[in-house]
This record gives structure tokens, sequence and C-alpha cells, in this order.
């Protein structure tokens, strides 16, 4: 499998929750972090998403907004992924923040150069991901 999203984070189902039109499914990565993705029940039932198979969930870069971790919000977004800064990258207008959270899961968010200067995130420091449940495509081996 070939994908332009920059994330790509290997688990396993533990639930699937129909709907009417979609279906809530939690992944359990080997790091134990939890991450939530809304899919129609047709997409779940085509990918054979069960409790136990294994799956991927794939979240581009941009559709990561980073807090730091420490940071009393109250969102919508139904993933929270919290780890430690191991990697800035700035360039021109964005910069490029990797967050590592254990057992070889990272994340890769791009924000503003502006947003990295007011948060002013270094390496070593926590911060947390905050990702739609709807930005979370999910894959599974053919």
């Amino acid at each position: 499998m070939k994908t332009s999203a920059r994330n790509t984070l290997k688990g396993t189902v533990v639930t699937v929750i129909d709907g009417a039109v979609n279906s809530e499914v939690t992944l359990r990565l080997e790091s134990g972090v939890t991450v939530y993705a809304i899919v129609t029940i047709e997409s779940a039932r085509l990918l054979g998403l069960v409790p136990g198979k294994a799956a991927y969930a794939l979240i581009k870069s941009s559709w990561v907004i980073l807090t730091l971790a420490d940071e009393k919000i109250i969102t919508s977004a139904r993933n929270r992924l919290c780890g430690v800064v191991n990697r800035i990258e700035k360039g021109a207008v964005n910069t490029e923040v990797t967050l590592d959270f254990g057992n070889d899961n990272t994340l890769v968010a791009i924000i503003t150069n502006e947003s990295q200067n007011l948060l002013k995130f270094s390496i070593g420091s926590p911060a947390c991901a905050l990702i739609k449940a709807s930005n979370v495509l999910l894959a599974v081996d053919a």
C-alpha cells in the first residue's frame, strides 16, 4: 500500500458501532493509543472491519491540529493523541512537527510558522494532536 498521507498508524480494531449511515471504528495502536474513525457502514463492510482485525489509520498531516499538552481545552475532535515532539522542520511558510507517542508510533503535523512562533514547540516538549474522527481514513491489507 502506498499513500500520500504522511501518517500511517497500524493497529487492531477494537469496536465497530453502526449508526444509521456511518460506523464509528475504534482502533488500538501497539502503543496503547486509541484512534477513532468515522466511516460509512458500507466502507466498514467492504473492509471487513470487525474486532481483532488489523487495520491502518491514515491521517493527512494538514488535518492535524496541535496544542500544548497542558492546554485545558474542550473540543469536538474525537482524537487527542499526546506525545513528545521529536522533530521540527521549519519551511518558508509552514513548520512540520513530528510527535512520538511510543512503540514507533509518530504523527506528523503541518502548522503555520506563525503557529510555531506562538506555541514554541521544541524537541522534547510535550504536545497533543487533535484530529476529527471523520478525518481518519481506514485501510486494510488486501
